[in-house]
């Protein structure tokens, strides 16, 4: 029998993405990541939360943004032992319901794949952010040897299908920088595990500033 797929993408690919991104490893690497937040925050593709336990006490509020009503469902615990308030703002990365200047820092994590326009949602995150302000960001890509590239290229309409729109070929790093933000800190390797996993699993970890 055939899944609707409007089924599919609001109720099984949020649970899929929190099964998929709340790994031990990627865990590790968001809770890494979060280590510099501070101020007032908007999460972009806040998902069911999974950053949550991860903010830092230097944070003082959390905006997110989500098209998912399913994911900010499956959130709900998370929130309601959240260290900061976390206040749901919108759906559209896209198109941020903020005035300019309004965060002293964005997060995204494993969100960029999947904005049908990542180069529109940056230059949001760019005029929302103060100057001086930050982008941290954790996101799968573009692998930097050609075997993998062939493969995710490959597999790259599969998995736009069956995850929600997720790109495998995005080239995080340069996105960010073409949206007018100096990275001054970025790692990149693939997750551990086999080989076979490679087209899904090179990671950029980094943080972006906003420059004026």
């Amino acid at each position: 029998m055939m899944i609707p797929v409007g089924f599919w993408e609001q109720r099984v690919v949020p649970r899929l993405v929190d099964a998929t991104c709340g790994t031990g490893q990627v865990d590790r690497l968001r809770a890494r990541l979060c280590e510099g937040l501070s101020g007032r925050v908007l999460e972009i593709g806040f998902g069911s939360g999974l950053s949550v336990p991860h903010y830092p006490d230097t944070v003082t509020s959390v905006d997110a943004v989500d098209p998912s009503d399913v994911a900010w469902e499956m959130s709900a615990r998370r929130r309601a032992e959240a260290r900061v308030p976390v206040s749901r703002v919108g759906a559209d990365a896209e198109r941020v319901d903020a005035e300019d200047e309004t965060y002293h820092c964005v997060l995204s994590t494993f969100t960029l794949c999947t904005v049908p326009d990542a180069a529109a949602a940056l230059s949001e995150v760019r005029r929302v952010l103060v100057p001086g302000g930050s982008l941290f960001f954790l996101e799968h890509g573009r692998a930097p040897t050609a075997r993998v590239q062939h493969w995710q290229r490959r597999l790259e309409p599969v998995q736009r299908r069956l995850a929600g729109g997720c790109h495998l070929t995005r080239d995080t790093p340069a996105l960010v920088r073409g949206a007018g933000l100096e990275v001054t800190e970025l790692h990149a390797d693939y997750l551990p595990g086999p080989s076979v996993s490679h087209p899904w699993a090179y990671v950029f970890r980094g943080r972006a500033v906003r420059t004026d």
